[in-house]
């Protein structure tokens, strides 16, 4: 009774030619990766305090937060800040500001006269009061940054380790290369959403490299286990069948993935941007490990992987 799923995204002997549209594909994905770099250039990502440096404070209202008088207790106190926005509950609110010049030679006195500005200007507000508050130096931020670009790169070398190790260079070349392309998507809708790039968006990247990279394993899988079943059939018609054997489970595991963050997406409040950039990662890998990686892999392996097969139609 329970032997069989009561669902299935695909039904069994499917055969899509996903092959046929292999160039499509990768132009598609190659003007978009070329697009997210120049937006990357110009206008740029959107960099958070943790990147950029400066002071957050963290303010709790009397009741839902009444961001004007919020703003003008701030003016009444010559404060300039560069964003206030709503933080986790309606009475949350999360104060952003620019930090002194790390320069100069006061700029711890500065830093400490600004928040307590803050705390003089929330204290105006009847029933406020400040949960926390936080500075990150120029220098620290410079480390920061440095330190999660390093790690986005280490991830994408063991990545390729991994991958080299498991299979054939071939499947390792074609997986980090689309993990590039994915990761090229992923900074352009940053940067068109303005969302805050920080180590919480570092946390989200790395996320998706490392879901995307389980997705194209389960179809590399299969395609090597359809090598050493087909010997003689084309490579193309090959990874064919091996994505329309694994296109259910990679829906499937897709989907579910997508469900449990769109909650996070719509009513997350301080991890929204997370769990957005998390869904469109969810997306871009899935089409990618399909669109990009296999005809990828077929690009460089048809002669070598399928020496004695017929060229691919």
């Amino acid at each position: 009774m329970f032997s069989r799923p009561l669902l299935r995204f695909v039904p069994n002997g499917t055969r899509i030619n996903f092959m046929r549209g292999r160039f499509i594909g990768l132009a598609t994905s190659a003007v978009l990766s070329i697009a997210s770099i120049i937006l990357f250039l110009h206008p740029g990502l959107t960099l958070g305090l943790d990147f950029r440096g400066g002071i957050v404070v963290e303010v709790r209202t009397q009741g839902p937060a009444d961001f004007g008088q919020v703003r003008a207790a701030l003016a009444g106190q010559h404060v300039d800040a560069a964003g206030v926005q709503s933080f986790g509950a309606p009475d949350d609110v999360l104060i952003r500001l620019d930090a002194p010049p790390a320069a100069s030679a006061d700029h711890e006195a500065r830093t400490q006269a600004l928040v307590d500005s803050v705390r003089h200007a929330v204290a105006t507000l009847p029933g406020a009061q400040v949960l926390r508050a936080d500075a990150v130096g120029a220098s620290v931020s410079a480390e920061l940054f440095r330190d999660g670009m390093l790690a986005l790169g280490i991830s994408l070398l063991m990545i390729l380790g991994y991958i080299w190790f498991r299979f054939e260079w071939e499947f390792a070349v074609s997986a980090v290369i689309t993990l590039i392309l994915d990761l090229t998507k992923a900074v352009g809708f940053l940067v068109v959403t303005h969302f805050e790039f920080d180590l919480v968006m570092v946390a989200a990247i790395l996320t998706i490299l490392g879901y995307s990279t389980n997705d194209k394993v389960v179809v590399y899988d299969r395609v090597r286990e359809n090598l050493r079943k087909y010997r003689t059939m084309p490579l193309a018609e090959l990874i064919d069948l091996s994505i329309n054997e694994t296109l259910s489970r990679t829906l499937g595991t897709s989907m579910t993935v997508f469900l449990a963050a769109l909650p996070l997406a719509l009513f997350g409040a301080s991890l929204s941007s997370f769990a957005w950039v998390m869904l469109f990662g969810i997306v871009v890998g899935t089409s990618s490990s399909i669109f990009i990686a296999a005809p990828i892999l077929l690009l460089l392996g048809e002669k070598r992987l399928r020496r004695d097969a017929r060229p691919p139609r």
